[in-house]
């Protein structure tokens, strides 16, 4: 198997001389989400020792400034100075270095990690968010001690990413883990063509196994517009509706984790996003697996995310691994 390792555009190598390159005992993270942005630092051991958040500006030059206050903040709290990760919505194309496929558009087109590099004096890296959900739970969240970990965010969007031997296999292209804009597998008559997604496509299973794909699916069967957690409160007091609903996603969800599965057989599957909150979730798929996988036995575990919402941002920091101190 050929893979590519590459963590972000040379930030080592595009960044200012690194006179005061920093050490091993303070990981700071970085969450560049779309309305607000969160810090954190890791100690050694990665437990967190400190947080800060502020609301995401709407322009590049304001956001850069962000973010290098809230490093700059938590540095002068501690009176240390750490490595920094960035996990954004979006990735840096390998062929201009430049972010692209960004819903923070004002970030598009820009050298973020070039410039947030120059603007900190020391190398960043920068990686795309789900990416960093995945570290986060490979090295410390429910992953951990596996080998191949593959990350998944159920939440407004469907992505994911992969994780392996402790490092985030990104591609060629840096779109490694982009499940959710492969069509919906073994669709039934009444998947086809499928919905449109934003893409230009139709019938990713994005539009199927998000939130608004889930809720679109209850609204569709049955006339009612409810959001997900109703959805999975009604299916937990007995509405057969809910219920049904539910058996349908977890049918849909099953058959996208297994075309994963059948090309690279990861031995866990972690949930993360909204969506992976309804009771008995990961139970169902993985459950409902043995039927799509091709194997006469599916090891894939399907678990639960350990740090939720941190992981993203946790993740970022384990952009510098223990090995680089």
């Amino acid at each position: 198997m050929t893979a590519s390792w590459t963590w972000c555009r040379g930030t080592v190598a595009d960044s200012p001389a690194d006179t005061s390159r920093p050490g091993p005992s303070l990981r700071l993270g970085v969450d560049l989400g779309g309305t607000k942005i969160e810090a954190l630092a890791l100690d050694s051991s990665g437990r967190e020792v400190t947080r800060r958040r502020v609301a995401t500006p709407r322009t590049y030059d304001a956001t850069v400034e962000a973010v290098a206050g809230l490093v700059e903040g938590i540095e002068e709290e501690l009176g240390a100075r750490g490595t920094v990760g960035m996990g954004i919505p979006g990735a840096l194309s390998p062929a201009t270095g430049l972010v692209k496929n960004a819903n923070s558009t004002w970030l598009i087109g820009r050298p973020l990690d070039v410039d947030l590099a120059r603007r900190l004096d020391r190398p960043v890296r920068v990686m795309n968010d789900a990416n960093c959900f995945a570290l986060s739970e490979a090295t410390d969240g429910a992953g951990a001690g596996a080998v191949s970990v593959f990350g998944v965010i159920l939440g407004t969007g469907v992505g994911g990413g992969w994780v392996l031997n402790g490092a985030c296999v990104q591609g060629g292209s840096r779109i490694a883990g982009e499940w959710g804009h492969n069509p919906l597998p073994w669709p039934e008559d009444d998947e086809r063509p499928g919905p449109a997604c934003y893409c230009g496509k139709r019938g990713c299973i994005e539009t199927f196994c998000s939130g608004p794909g889930l809720e679109r699916s209850h609204a569709e069967s049955t006339g009612q517009t409810l959001s997900t957690r109703s959805i999975g409160e009604a299916a937990a007091a007995g509405d057969s509706a809910g219920r049904a609903t539910l058996e349908r996603y977890v049918g849909r969800l099953a058959r996208g984790l297994a075309s994963v599965i059948n090309v690279v057989d990861p031995d866990v599957v972690v949930l993360g996003g909204g969506v992976s909150n309804l009771p008995g979730l990961p139970e169902a798929v993985e459950g409902a697996l043995d039927a799509w996988v091709f194997s006469d036995e599916v090891t894939t575990r399907v678990v639960r995310h350990v740090h939720g919402d941190s992981s993203g941002v946790r993740g970022a920091a384990w952009l510098w691994p223990r090995s680089d101190g």
